[in-house]
């Protein structure tokens, strides 16, 4: 008797951390202790006024682990819910290169390919040389060589951005010349804004820097003329009604209209609706319509991007439905920048900035090969191939407001795996 008691003696500290061990609740490898930094985090920020409103994803492994709403959705105090619509801006261009490479598997063309080939217009392209400020003349050099589709999806085809340029002549030239950035509610059409852009010089010689420039514009055109359909059109049949992603558009229906969310700044401390500027707020619900971005024009919701992402972690399937290759995705991943962006601990691929070994010491950001991207009016997303996660963070937002939820919700989302 006596040794089987002192035998349940050195049992009881097992038996007692395992019942501890049982208790910890986890969600697909999450530590459910650990997400509630992220509510934390988020509420702190919305109470410090340094954002108005945010909606949080978290996947893994194809699954939910944590979809939350914080704020609110306008000036008003409208409630910000989980299934808010968003203008995601830039992260349309992570889609526009999607559908580009989708007809790329089609063997329509091949990646270098120079783009005046199917855009005659882009022929015998030319390098700004000088310009005048006093009536925004300027003298032009040939450019060494055509642009080509990987230049336009890489960023290194020497092309602009018009209003959100770095080069302040570049701003005056496309507005001299009625280039429509990022999105519009006037009557006009991606074919009439490429056509103009194809006048226009380029910052530099075709492949030899990175510029941020509206070459997913031009290919948003160049997916029209090689589908003989609308970009919005082969969006929606060929990747959104595919993926589930049953509120993403360019433009959206009024019956959904009332879950756009407004982009706010803050004025004295206070959230304001942001004035019209060089675009129209009342994109994308009014207008003509007409105007299809394959840089900036789309809205979605936190999930329905998510969809999008989980379609590249499953190697280019969803829904039993085949998007891409594996071995495109591969492909599209490696660094297509060259040393471009050496040192910075990302490098370039064809849709997405990609996580390099210096990115992973520095922490807080995913493991090698993380891809991720965000939108002008502060929307963010990364997955991590190898944990399975995706993160996407949506608020809409102008100016600076001490907004540090982006690099906070990045970090606590990798130190919350527990497993």
């Amino acid at each position: 008797m006596t040794r089987y008691i002192y035998f349940l003696l050195l049992l009881f500290p097992i038996s007692l951390t395992s019942q501890s061990a049982s208790k910890a609740s986890k969600t697909e490898g999450f530590s459910t202790e650990r997400l509630e930094r992220i509510t934390n985090m988020l509420t702190s920020e919305i109470e410090n006024q340094h954002i108005p409103g945010a909606v949080a994803l978290i996947s893994r492994n194809g699954k939910i682990v944590y979809l939350e709403s914080f704020g609110n959705a306008d000036a008003e105090g409208k409630p910000l819910k989980k299934d808010a619509i968003f203008r995601i801006a830039s992260q349309t261009k992570a889609i526009t290169s999607t559908a580009v490479m989708m007809l790329w598997e089609e063997a329509k063309f091949k990646l270098d390919d120079p783009i005046s080939k199917y855009i005659p217009e882009f022929k015998n392209p030319k390098v700004l040389k000088s310009f005048h400020y006093n009536d925004t003349t300027y003298t032009s050099t040939p450019a060494k060589r055509e642009i080509t589709i990987r230049d336009l999806l890489t960023h290194q085809s020497g092309l602009g951005y018009g209003i959100i340029d770095g080069d302040e002549r570049m701003k005056m030239i496309y507005k001299k010349t009625g280039i429509t950035d990022l999105f519009t509610t006037k009557n006009i059409t991606i074919k009439e804004s490429v056509l103009k852009l194809a006048q226009l010089p380029l910052h530099h010689n075709p492949g030899e820097k990175y510029t941020y420039s509206e070459g997913l514009d031009v290919l948003a055109y160049f997916i029209e003329i090689i589908s003989g359909m609308p970009v919005d059109e082969f969006m929606r049949t060929r990747i959104f009604e595919p993926l589930d992603m049953q509120d993403t558009y360019f433009y959206i229906p009024d019956s959904k209209k009332d879950r756009l969310v407004a982009i706010q700044h803050k004025n004295n401390g206070t959230w304001e609706n942001f004035p019209t500027t060089f675009y129209d707020p009342d994109y994308p619900i009014k207008g003509a319509k007409t105007f299809f971005s394959g840089g900036a024009g789309l809205s979605s919701t936190a999930e329905d991007y998510a969809k999008f992402l989980q379609m590249y972690l499953n190697n280019g399937k969803s829904n039993g439905v085949r998007i891409l290759s594996r071995t495109t995705i591969n492909m599209m991943m490696q660094n297509q920048s060259s040393d471009l962006w050496a040192g910075t601990g990302r490098h370039y691929g064809l849709a997405f900035g990609v996580i390099d070994e210096v990115g992973l010491k520095k922490g807080g950001s995913g493991g090698i090969g993380t891809f991720d991207w965000g939108g002008y009016f502060n929307t963010q997303y990364f997955a991590d191939p190898k944990e399975e996660v995706i993160g996407v963070l949506m608020k809409q937002t102008q100016g600076n407001t001490g907004d540090q939820t982006s690099w906070k919700f990045r970090q606590l989302v990798f130190s919350a795996i527990d497993d």
